[in-house]
């Protein structure tokens, strides 16, 4: 299996200062981790081809990231710790459960296809317990629904209002909002033009992150040398890449390179012209083109920045157009992780130490008393609004909400 090796070296930088350890979300209310120096950097010192070294451990590592992003010597502990997951999965194998949890565009193809009729068992509560005992996925973790037609369904059929824009853009909306969210591509893709831009849908699959996170290296690669074939042709002709999927767009512009180890000329090309949306609208605004005549939308909103998005370094550009809406009043979240790190809440041995690692987030929220909650990961979202009982949304369809018409 081929090793991101830059990322590896890494643990040379390590001093075992333990900060990252400190940071930790998950183990702060489990002893069932290390800690992410024991199963990444320390344990890669010690690591020779061949060998098993990552301590089965590292299993409970949510991958939110937070140690990459507090470690002083740039040390990238969370990618190590994610490439460890994978060498323990070529010896252990990998539960079926896992794969298909890893298999979020195959599910949502079928799912919504057959959608009404599919979010029936998810609203049963006895087969939720029978998915419990038999798969191991929770039966109280946040399940979306399947939404049809999906979003790319209503793209093609909404006609052709391609304009001569300024800029060009290939929106990458991911399986969330393709399969379970359509509103909120349909507000990007608003909000986009609005601001001038010419937008299209490129032929595009799913990232390969929840495989990459459950220790399926192959397919993960697979599917990101797949986006990477089918998004450099656009990018060489002039489109830049923009998501609504914190996560998605973290795997193009970081993960394929520095944890699955592809590297090439496309690859660079994808990932250097690739924009979280709101990093993108921050883009036009430095230029002078964002357009900032919204209406008046008197709420309290509470933002919570998932890990995802931290881990862009880019700081919070959702929460600084918002409070550029006359009346939208942003609280920011200051907990660290909401817990569910993509479909690590969804597993029944993982729910509880997940649900724990939310619960400062959830009393946040609950202290901030909002009309609404605004999120940029979808993951995060559903889970937030199952532990709370709040609507929570995508920045975007707020900020669409702004725009007349």
């Amino acid at each position: 299996m081929p090793q991101p090796f830059e990322t590896l070296l890494t643990s040379d930088h390590c001093i075992k200062c333990n900060i990252c350890t400190a940071a930790c979300p998950v183990a702060a209310v489990t002893d069932r981790f290390s800690g992410p120096k024991a199963v990444g950097p320390q344990a890669e010192r010690f690591h020779r081809p061949g060998t098993l070294t990552a301590e089965h451990t590292v299993e409970w590592c949510s991958g939110c990231g937070v140690c990459s992003l507090v470690c002083p010597h740039g040390v990238l502990v969370a990618e190590m710790n994610t490439i460890a997951k994978a060498r323990l999965a070529e010896r252990q194998g990998i539960p079926l459960r896992n794969r298909l949890l890893g298999r979020s565009e195959r599910v949502g193809q079928l799912g919504s296809f057959f959608a009404p009729v599919s979010n029936l068992p998810i609203q049963n509560g006895t087969l939720r317990w029978l998915a419990e005992k038999l798969a191991g996925v929770s039966r109280n973790t946040a399940f979306p629904r399947f939404a049809r037609p999906s979003f790319q369904t209503w793209f093609k059929n909404r006609g052709d209002p391609l304009s001569a824009g300024f800029r060009k853009v290939l929106y990458f909306h991911g399986c969330a909002t393709n399969y379970y969210e359509p509103p909120v591509g349909k507000a990007a893709v608003k909000v986009l033009e609005q601001n001038g831009c010419r937008v299209i849908v490129g032929e595009q699959n799913c990232c390969g992150l929840p495989m990459q996170s459950n220790g399926e290296f192959r397919a993960a690669r697979s599917y990101a040398l797949a986006n990477v074939r089918k998004l450099a042709p656009f990018v060489r002709d002039g489109y830049l890449v923009v998501g609504t999927s914190t996560s998605c767009t973290l795997a193009l512009k970081h993960e394929y390179q520095s944890v699955l180890g592809l590297d090439g000329e496309d690859v660079r090309l994808v990932a250097s012209n690739t924009y979280d949306l709101f990093e993108f609208l921050l883009l036009l605004e430095s230029e002078g083109r964002l357009d900032t005549e919204f209406s008046e939308l008197p709420e309290r909103v509470a933002y919570h920045p998932p890990c995802q998005l931290k881990s862009h370094c880019i700081g919070h550009p959702a929460a600084t157009i918002l409070r550029q809406i006359p009346g939208v009043q942003v609280i920011e979240s200051r907990a660290a992780c909401c817990g569910v790190a993509g479909t690590y809440g969804l597993k029944a041995e993982k729910y509880q130490v997940a649900r724990q690692v939310g619960s400062p987030l959830f009393r946040e929220i609950e202290d901030a008393l909002p009309s609404r909650v605004a999120c940029d990961s979808e993951t995060c979202r559903w889970w937030i609004a199952k532990h709370t009982g709040r609507e929570v949304v995508h920045p975007v369809e707020i900020l669409a909400e702004a725009y007349p018409g």
